[in-house]
């Protein structure tokens, strides 16, 4: 990244980080109104406990939902958001190949490292929801082992390729990996006993964490700039499983944000 990019980064991170804010509230306020459950997850609560909002570098919003929620959550949210939001599943926007499900700005652009310009999908700046669901209680290390593999497996799979060898070597080395982590994990999830552990869908744990559901449920509240969001229950402890020593801050050479580039508004 130039300077002179590093600099209009950094200049308008703060216009970026209002908007999806203002996404946050509007998606919060129909999940109330509809009585769907949701909490602020990842460095959007890792900001709210450390910093009383953004972490000052972050450039993204995390919230979770529960996965028997989801389908109830589309349907209500294709009827209710307004029509400057959009919301982006594969099923919404097909040339949309990722498996997290995004709320999008339509007047905004953000680009991502690794984004697709070959294909026609939105790009709109966006907070990410992420379905949770009933882990078998297996070993943390059996846990990142697998999801960690199913999703650089999952990821390799869905980035554009050039026909050469190598592509084809990597197809078929990558999607074996998928297939057997997936047999790992659904024979895990038939032999394994449920209800101790609420993390989410395999396909986007890429770390490969489990909290405690003790530690999720009953959820509490929290303020983030100043507005007051649902979280989970201990937040020390769930951010505790995820990040380890949350309250220290990283070094200043992994203070980078996530996009490569943004525009606030288009028009």
């Amino acid at each position: 990244m130039t300077t002179e990019l590093k600099q209009y980064m950094q200049k308008n991170l703060r216009a970026v980080q209002m908007k999806e804010l203002s996404i946050l509230c509007t998606v919060t306020d129909i999940c109330k109104r509809n009585e769907i459950e949701y909490w602020l997850d990842g460095g959007t609560l890792l900001g709210a406990k450390r910093h009383g909002g953004f972490i000052p570098w972050d450039d993204d919003i995390d919230i979770c939902i529960r996965d028997t929620d989801t389908e109830r959550f589309k349907k209500i949210m294709l009827s209710e958001l307004p029509k400057d939001l959009f919301l982006q599943t594969p099923d919404t926007d097909p040339s949309y190949n990722s498996t997290i499900m995004k709320i999008r700005d339509n007047n905004s652009l953000l680009v991502e490292f690794g984004d697709d310009f070959t294909r026609d999908y939105h790009k709109g700046i966006f907070i990410d929801v992420f379905p949770m669901t009933d882990y078998p209680s297996v070993s943390k290390t059996f846990c990142k082992k697998i999801a960690g593999g199913y999703c650089k497996a999952n990821s390799i799979l869905h980035k554009q390729h050039l026909y050469s060898w190598r592509s084809v070597t990597e197809m078929i080395w990558f999607g074996a990996k998928r297939a057997y982590t997936r047999a790992l994990w659904w024979v895990a999830e038939k032999t394994c006993m449920k209800g101790e552990f609420f993390a989410p869908l395999i396909c986007n744990n890429g770390i490969g964490f489990m909290h405690k559901k003790d530690a999720v449920f009953p959820l509490s509240t929290i303020e983030f700039e100043g507005v007051t969001f649902r979280c989970p229950a201990n937040t020390d402890v769930y951010l505790t499983e995820q990040y380890g020593d949350y309250m220290q801050l990283p070094p200043e050479e992994k203070r980078g944000i996530h996009a490569s580039f943004y525009i606030e508004k288009l028009v």
